[in-house]
C-alpha cells in the first residue's frame, strides 16, 4: 500500500478549506483516509500562523514510515523547516509556444542577430 500524505478539499463553494491528510494514493481526493494531520486555509494571509497547520509529531511518524508528500505538501514542509524546499518547475511542456510560433520566434532572433552584426562592424 503507497502511502501518500495530500490535501482533501473541504469548505464551501468558492470558500476551499483543505485537510492534509494522510491516504492510501489509491483513494479519492475527499475520500476515505488513514488520519487527519493538519489543515490549510488559503483564504488567510500568507503570513496568518493559522494558514497551515500540523500535527508534527504524527507528520514525522507518517514521514518516518515511508508517506510520499505531494508537491504542495513538500513546499509546505519545507518552509515549515522539514526539509528542503522544491523547485518549482519552469518550463513544462503546457506553457511552452507551439511548433510555429517557435519557428517565428527563431526566425525573429536570427533577423535580430543579423541585424545587430551588420551595424556593429559599421560604427
Amino acid at each position: 500500500m503507497s502511502l501518500k500524505i495530500r490535501l482533501a478539499r473541504a469548505g464551501a463553494k468558492k470558500r476551499p478549506f483543505y485537510r492534509i491528510v494522510v491516504a492510501d494514493s489509491r483513494s479519492p481526493r475527499d475520500g476515505r483516509f488513514i488520519e487527519r494531520i493538519g489543515s490549510y486555509n488559503p483564504m488567510v494571509a500568507k503570513d496568518h500562523p493559522e494558514r497551515v497547520v500540523f500535527d508534527e509529531d504524527r507528520l514525522k511518524h507518517w514521514l518516518g514510515v515511508g508517506a510520499q508528500p505531494t508537491d504542495r505538501i513538500a513546499r509546505f514542509l519545507g518552509k515549515a523547516g522539514f526539509g528542503p524546499v522544491p523547485a518549482i518547475p519552469q518550463q513544462t511542456k503546457k506553457n511552452q509556444p507551439k511548433a510555429k510560433a517557435q519557428e517565428r520566434l527563431k526566425a525573429a532572433e536570427a533577423a535580430a542577430g543579423e541585424g545587430a552584426a551588420a551595424e556593429a562592424p559599421a560604427s
